[in-house]
């Protein structure tokens, strides 16, 4: 049992980091019905940007807590990875927004490998170790446990999930990206700006997947030039999964879809002692893909895009 209770913790982790970075990929769609495939280098510059961040407040502020350094990390690498997305926007998605559906599907792929060989450039290709910035005694529950950093990606998630569902549901901005998603003409008739709300909506995919950035690396320890590739591969899967255009579907999916692949995994490697599991864990993703696209393309909640004449 406290294996199993371990593993779940581990996969809520897991799959509240895949929600974050799911909720990009299925906003993005929703809106103008395009996969974003760079939404996991999105992820990978945050993390970098606040590795740096951290490095440098160390070397000019050394007696700054370990707390305060990671929210400052944190807003800079949130607002980087926003004025990142805003630009891919503006400069490879929005001359192909009425190209056929492969331009800018071809593009998203070959802005990924832009970004990821820039990133290794600039930061070379090595692995950096992120600073331990919290606690790192763990606690204790029935047998399992859970780190201060698990505790505070679990409560981020949350707190970061409810804001963006307030913004959908409650605000001007939420009712033009949904009008925008029924009808981009029909809204602009009733005073939206189509392309204002596209480029906001950018701007929050790429909030969302900065702070899954930060969280990541500080989980795993680690970031390095090609950290958001799987991540967002999985993000994507997680999204298909749960519905993609779909904001419910894209949590759900991320939740489960960590579910999945902890718990598997744990397990695989538990009845093989050790041989299997972790070095396997990947495959559980895909498959969940696979059989979700062969059983119910639309996914587990459906999809919530309307079609467009």
């Amino acid at each position: 049992m406290d294996i199993l209770l371990q593993q779940v913790i581990n996969g809520l982790v897991l799959g509240s980091m895949y929600a974050l970075v799911a909720l990009g990929y299925t906003m993005v769609y929703g809106i103008i019905n395009l996969i974003n495939f760079a939404h996991g280098e999105v992820l990978m510059v945050g993390a970098i940007t606040s590795w740096t961040v951290v490095i440098w407040l160390q070397d000019v502020a050394p007696g700054l807590s370990g707390p305060v350094m990671l929210v400052i990390s944190l807003v800079v690498a949130c607002t980087v990875a926003a004025l990142l997305n805003l630009t891919i926007e503006k400069l490879a998605y929005r001359p192909l927004r009425h190209a056929p559906k492969l331009a800018p599907l071809i593009t998203a792929i070959g802005v990924s490998i832009l970004l990821q060989t820039l990133a290794m450039i600039i930061w070379k290709p090595n692995y950096k170790p992120f600073p331990a910035l919290l606690p790192t005694t763990p606690f204790d529950i029935a047998g399992a446990v859970i780190t201060p950093v698990q505790i505070m990606i679990l409560v981020v998630t949350a707190c970061s999930l409810a804001v963006l569902m307030w913004l959908v549901h409650a605000t001007r901005l939420g009712r033009a990206m949904r009008a925008t998603a029924e009808n981009p003409r029909v809204a602009s008739l009733m005073g939206v700006r189509p392309d204002a709300v596209i480029s906001a909506t950018f701007i929050i995919g790429a909030v969302l997947a900065a702070i899954a950035g930060v969280m990541w690396a500080l989980n795993y320890g680690t970031v390095h030039h090609a950290m958001g590739f799987l991540p967002g591969l999985k993000a994507f899967t997680a999204a298909v999964f749960g519905g993609i255009g779909n904001l419910a579907g894209a949590v759900v999916g991320g939740l489960l879809l960590g579910l999945i692949e902890s718990i598997g995994s744990g397990y695989i490697g538990d009845l093989t002692g050790g041989v299997l599991g972790s070095h396997y864990a990947d495959i559980f993703a895909f498959l969940v893909l696979i059989l979700m696209l062969t059983l119910r393309p639309s996914g587990l909640l459906g999809e919530r895009v309307a079609d467009r004449a």
